[in-house]
């Protein structure tokens, strides 16, 4: 490479000028970032696979033993719930699992009691039910925004536990899951779904507000966790800032609900202590926080 002057260089003939090569470079960087993170990912849906194989095989099992299974993702905005949904189904018989998500209450489903617009929605023999979001609306968004009456929240807080007894004691296979992400994470998030055109359309007015809300939504969650863990229906509580750890984990504590047949026992399906964590040991990290602070951390 011969230099023509201070911002010209001669390389195999070419004359390129300084600004050409810093462009070059960057693109360069850019264009090895992006391949690594493209590997990267590709490595981290391959871990997947074995996990999600043998939700085949529960499924199977479900279906074969004519049990039924409701798994409730519960979380804040932006916590992963979406993309761990779509990695635990991604493979499954869509006969026989549904994913329900449903909107606000219609005028006419605001006079009915409040289960019954998800009870429509339970699954029948062999079926797995996946709610995205769930009758704890009442717990979280609606009380935080007052969509509800206090006498509604209190009532809700008072007879859940005994809703979900009667399931479970009918038969019912019930996973409770919430997703624990942090203040700065999901700031980040929204961020990202601010500039990407794709992912836009999942911006809400209430997720605009989020983070003014926070402490809000912190306080509704110790609160649902204190008065609804249960023997019968425990919270499961899933760190969410690594998005792929914790789908991951998901999927372990999905598989672990069930004692399904042919499990693969090569698998490793020991919870991650640093991602699962337990209702009852969730408040106490919770109540430790607000000792020693003060006030909730999230």
């Amino acid at each position: 490479m011969a230099i023509n002057n201070e911002n010209s260089f001669d390389i195999d003939g070419d004359s390129i000028s300084l600004e050409e090569l810093i462009s070059t470079f960057k693109q360069s960087k850019i264009d090895n970032k992006s391949s690594d993170k493209g590997t990267q990912k590709r490595a981290e849906e391959k871990a997947l696979k074995p996990y999600q194989a043998e939700l085949i095989k529960l499924q199977k099992h479900i279906e074969e033993t004519n049990q039924k299974m409701i798994i409730l993702f519960e979380g804040r905005d932006a916590a992963g719930k979406g993309g761990t949904i779509r990695r635990v189904t991604r493979y499954m018989d869509e006969k026989h699992y549904r994913i329900v998500a449903l909107g606000k209450p219609t005028d006419e489903q605001k006079t009915q009691w409040f289960y019954q617009k998800y009870i429509q929605h339970f699954p029948k023999a062999g079926e797995i039910v996946l709610f995205d979001r769930s009758w704890y609306n009442r717990a979280m968004v609606e009380s935080v925004f007052n969509f509800c009456s206090k006498k509604e929240y209190a009532d809700f807080m008072k007879g859940v536990k005994g809703f979900e007894k009667d399931l479970t004691r009918q038969g019912m296979v019930l996973v409770k899951l919430y997703y624990s992400v942090t203040k700065d994470e999901q700031a980040s998030r929204f961020d990202r779904r601010k500039t990407d055109p794709l992912r836009q359309w999942k911006l809400s007015e209430i997720d605009m507000q989020a983070q003014e809300r926070w402490d809000d939504f912190t306080n509704s969650k110790y609160n649902m966790l204190k008065l609804t863990n249960s023997h019968n229906a425990p919270w499961t509580v899933i760190r969410s800032d690594n998005k792929q750890k914790a789908r991951l984990e998901s999927l372990k504590v999905i598989l672990n609900a069930v004692n399904y047949e042919n499990r693969d026992t090569t698998l490793n399906y020991a919870l991650s202590q640093d991602i699962v964590i337990s209702g009852a040991r969730e408040i106490e990290i919770m109540d430790a926080q607000r000792a020693n602070s003060g006030k909730f951390i999230g």
